[in-house]
């Protein structure tokens, strides 16, 4: 397995404008990242934030080895499907462009009262049907991240991908297991992971821990209320051995990108993640 970063973890320096796409590939060459993963969030000027990446991956010798998209398929409009189709579709083309073999995408949440999970369960596997088709011809594989509630389970994961690669007659959709988020549906990680492994095209390696007694800051709440908050990797109460035993006794070999979401600032936080996270590999 190889050990990457996955540019959100450095979500709140960008947003305090203390890095940029250039900058933080050069940070990942720092800390010692095997490898990048970018995301569409992050663009602002598509053209020229794209030539600066490049350049800075030519300077560094780092693969951006996933390019993420985050697309919601559960939206009773067709037409708001059809844009969210288009974003994958952006995601596709993108990873060529970087030479990325994978493209991190979501299934979706319902938000609108009028949707129900029925509905939003069969708009999930038609987007995806397609999404996978244009990926399949292109040559990428689509990783479905456990996010949320309609797709945060790994039972709910697995079902979703054996429905769209039943469809689709190939398997261009398969997983990205996120070791954090499945304690967001009161799933033990490495037991969630088990169930996906085998379908498993990247990792999100994070760690989180449960809100400390009197904590004020952010925390991310889970399905019955439970709060968490997230650690360094290593930091936390995610049995992340027990998460590389299950993918590795399935023969996973690809990238585990570390998403740091801490309140620590991310330029010691994933610093550290990356040197806990090799421990865990060696």
């Amino acid at each position: 397995m190889k050990l990457g970063v996955s540019m959100y973890s450095y979500v709140h320096a960008v947003k305090a404008g203390k890095l940029d796409i250039a900058g933080f590939i050069h940070e990942a060459k720092r800390i010692g990242a095997d490898g990048v993963e970018l995301l569409d969030f992050f663009y602002k000027d598509i053209e020229a934030e794209r030539e600066l990446a490049l350049a800075a991956l030519e300077e560094t010798g780092l693969p951006c080895a996933v390019f993420s998209v985050a697309q919601n398929f559960a939206k009773p409009d067709p037409g708001l499907r059809e844009v969210e189709l288009t974003k994958i579709f952006f995601g596709i083309e993108e990873a060529l462009k970087y030479g990325s073999k994978v493209v991190r995408v979501f299934a979706g949440d319902v938000y609108d009262a009028s949707a129900t999970l029925t509905d939003a369960r069969e708009w999930i596997i038609d987007g995806l049907v397609a999404g996978a088709n244009y990926a399949h011809d292109q040559g990428i594989k689509l990783a479905l991240e456990n996010h949320g509630k309609l797709a945060g389970r790994g039972d709910q994961v697995r079902q979703i991908i054996l429905d769209v690669r039943d469809r689709c007659g190939h398997d261009a959709l398969g997983a990205n297991p996120d070791t954090g988020n499945f304690l967001l549906v009161e799933q033990p990680s490495h037991e969630a992971i088990q169930q996906v492994a085998e379908f498993a095209y990247m990792v999100h390696f994070k760690d989180f821990k449960p809100a400390p007694e009197g904590h004020t800051g952010y925390t991310y709440d889970s399905i019955q209320g439970n709060k968490f908050v997230g650690t360094a990797i290593g930091e936390g109460t995610v049995d992340l051995a027990q998460c590389i035993a299950a993918l590795s006794a399935k023969g996973f070999g690809g990238w585990l990108n570390v998403e740091y979401e801490a309140e620590e600032d991310p330029f010691t936080g994933v610093a550290r993640s990356i040197v806990n996270g090799r421990k865990f590999l060696s």
